[in-house]
């Protein structure tokens, strides 16, 4: 079987899997977008083991800088003097460059996958506002975004491994 054919295969059944997993028996244990999100940047970043490490390792370090930054907005009183949209972009922005200056280092070279962490860490917390507050973020629960977004991202990069792994066990091109 071609490698296209096999990943039609392969990527839909997974993906419906972890549909089924994530707004079933697994329901707030993962968030199914961020799942796909990341499982996409797995197969961007050549599907493999490498692709795998950078998008766990990198994808959760951007969680921690997204988390960090929205602890510093809540808690640092700047909002107020400089206006939320305002103080917002500069925490954000110091945070996006920490990130950048960190690829000096090979752990955390993957900067798109930093940003894949980003990313859904924020769109999380914008389209959930309950769970913006310095009581949700310091909390063990799974509403905080620090321990749900690495758990979507290692299920996303799973996800990704399982179905480019069963599609290259499907095909027979050299």
């Amino acid at each position: 079987m071609k490698s296209l054919n096999a990943l039609a295969i392969s990527i839909p059944v997974t993906g419906a899997i972890a549909t089924y997993l994530a707004l079933g028996p697994l329901s707030g244990f993962f968030l199914i977008w961020a799942a796909f999100a990341v499982w996409g940047g797995f197969f961007a970043f050549g599907a493999d083991g490498a692709a795998f490490k950078n998008i766990v390792v990198c994808g959760i370090f951007g969680c921690v800088i997204a988390w960090v930054s929205t602890l510093i907005i809540l808690n640092v009183p700047l909002a107020g003097a400089l206006g939320l949209p305002l103080w917002a972009a500069i925490v954000v922005n110091l945070g996006v460059a920490v990130a950048v200056l960190a690829a000096k280092t090979q752990l955390f070279s993957a900067i798109p996958c930093t940003v894949f962490g980003i990313a859904s860490s924020y769109a999380y917390l914008l389209q959930t506002p309950d769970v913006m507050s310095t009581a949700v973020l310091t909390s063990a629960s799974l509403e905080n975004q620090i321990i749900l977004m690495p758990l979507s991202i290692i299920a996303g990069a799973i996800c990704g491994m399982i179905s480019g792994t069963w599609g290259s066990a499907m095909t027979n091109e050299a």
